[in-house]
């Protein structure tokens, strides 16, 4: 046998050993890398529910799933609010699965559409609700919204732009005073 022949394999061995444990990754981490912010796949996925009940997919348009507006939910709240506000954040998302289980028996993701619409105008309106499930609806709902109208489908497909004064129509009728 060769020595570089030899001396290549080993190189190749040692870069695949040391790239292995990255691709074997942590089913019960987030799916993207967050600083601040401590969340688990099972999180993620109930954020992506309750984003979807307050963003659905309708015939024209998709869904709040569909466009990852809780990936950029989580990302946005991991940058730009507070130590405190993150707290409430998991706290709060947390506690809205309890109130699902607490009344209807299941977990919010189980729960129908319409039950799952009628939990959150609960929290969102109800005064008495708990701090952190109103904080955390209000910075969803906030985050998702922002992230719907700066998607690439509402700023290409949905909006024709058109500039102030218009485009000119030289055959516009003038009415005579």
């Amino acid at each position: 046998m060769q020595r570089r022949t030899v001396i290549k394999n080993i190189v190749i061995m040692a870069g695949g050993i040391a790239l292995l444990p990255s691709c074997s990754g942590d089913r019960k981490k987030a799916s993207i890398l967050l600083k601040n912010l401590n969340t688990s796949a099972e999180q993620e996925a109930l954020l992506a529910e309750i984003a979807e009940t307050i963003l659905p997919e309708t015939g024209g348009s998709p869904g709040a799933k569909s466009m990852n507006l809780h990936l950029f939910t989580m990302k946005m709240v991991d940058d730009c609010h507070t130590a405190e506000e993150q707290k409430l954040f998991t706290k709060g998302l947390n506690k809205i699965d309890q109130i699902a289980e607490d009344k209807y028996g299941v977990s919010f993701a189980k729960c129908t559409p319409e039950q799952r619409k009628e939990l959150l105008v609960q929290v969102a309106e109800d005064k008495s609700a708990p701090k952190e499930a109103a904080t955390f609806l209000k910075i969803t709902k906030q985050r998702v919204i922002q992230g719907f109208t700066n998607s690439k489908y509402v700023m290409t497909d949905l909006k024709q732009y058109e500039m102030v004064p218009g485009r000119y129509n030289g055959y516009f009728p003038v009415e005579k005073n």
